[in-house]
């Protein structure tokens, strides 16, 4: 710290002799190039440094220092499925949450209706919000994960101040600056420098929402019956019985649904098979078949005459002795 205060006071001092003497170009150029390398090493040095984050003099305790992101995935099952949604609805409200998200598919009518939510609740709420959700309907699956993110947000924090204090500097050389050289090259490394810093601000803004606010999603489906959430083998046994027959007359369901969907096109093709079969017996009507047992007719034999029987006896030569 002393040497960083050293060094400012150094670039100031050498500003005010040079302008002083008369060599405005010079001592503009000179004392732009000498704040701009202090700049750039403060800036190196003070790059994730953890003494940024708090004031001068105080230390970090344990409590303030841990940063962690806080979320859970929760299913749950119901045969209500209406009161079950306005309940957990309701323990989003007195738990000052919020939804971000929320999606629902099937219709009351088939009972199959399944929503998802993603739920954001203060961090200091987020038991709270659990302990009543799982009071909705029945839990079947419940995982918690939690991120510790006190090394990143340090470090960003960190990259933050000294982005600050780079642009701080720029702009007190940029009103000090004589040359319109030395205003171009300052303009150009403030506005590096802002976009740097608005890219950190945002991670920082993302971070402390993470931080502040857990993620919860929650699935809700609509069921006949309970999942048996037992683990013994006879519950796990009617538990196979129960979900087979289900099954079954899902299938059936559908089957029968499915030709009452096509009944249009079954009737097409029945049409089409019975015309078929009515041409087919025309046909057979048409062109008998013989008796079985009966021998074949064999095909006609023709005979090739030949040249002496074929001529006729007036065509014959005749010879006299």
């Amino acid at each position: 710290m002393k040497t960083r205060f050293a060094r400012t006071a150094a670039v100031l001092l050498a500003t005010i002799l040079l302008s002083g003497c008369g060599a405005r170009s010079a001592g503009g150029t000179a004392s732009y190039e000498m704040a701009s390398q202090a700049i750039t090493e403060d800036s190196v040095n003070a790059g994730g440094a953890e003494s940024a984050l708090l004031p001068e003099g105080s230390t970090a305790t344990a409590e303030s220092a841990q940063k962690i992101i806080y979320r859970a995935d929760m299913q749950l099952e119901s045969t209500d499925f209406d009161t079950a949604r306005d309940t957990l609805l309701a323990a989003v409200t007195d738990c000052s949450g919020w939804l971000e998200s929320s999606s629902l598919y099937g219709t009351a009518q088939d009972q199959d209706r399944t929503a998802h939510y993603t739920v954001r609740v203060p961090v200091d709420r987020y038991r709270d919000f659990l302990s009543l959700a799982g009071q909705v309907g029945s839990v079947q699956n419940l995982n918690e994960y939690a991120e510790n993110v006190t090394n990143q947000y340090i470090d960003v924090n960190a990259r933050i101040t000294s982005l600050e204090n780079q642009r701080d500097r720029l702009n007190a050389l940029a009103d000090q600056a004589e040359t319109t050289a030395d205003l171009l090259e300052i303009e150009s490394q403030l506005s590096d420098v802002q976009y740097q810093l608005e890219s950190y601000t945002q991670q920082m803004r993302a971070l402390e929402g993470d931080i502040t606010y857990s993620t919860v999603d929650v699935t809700l489906e609509e069921v006949a019956t309970l999942t048996p959430t037992g683990t013994t083998f006879g519950a796990r046994l009617a538990s196979a019985f129960t979900g087979g027959w289900n099954g079954f007359v899902a299938f059936v369901q559908g089957l029968i649904l499915a030709l009452v969907y096509l009944w249009p096109a079954l009737l097409v093709v029945i049409l089409a098979v019975v015309v078929i079969r009515l041409l087919a017996r025309r046909h057979r009507a048409r062109h008998p078949r013989p008796p079985k047992g009966t021998p074949p007719v064999p095909p006609a034999q023709y005979t090739v005459p030949s040249p002496e029987t074929s001529q006729p006896e007036d065509s014959k030569p005749k010879y006299k002795n």
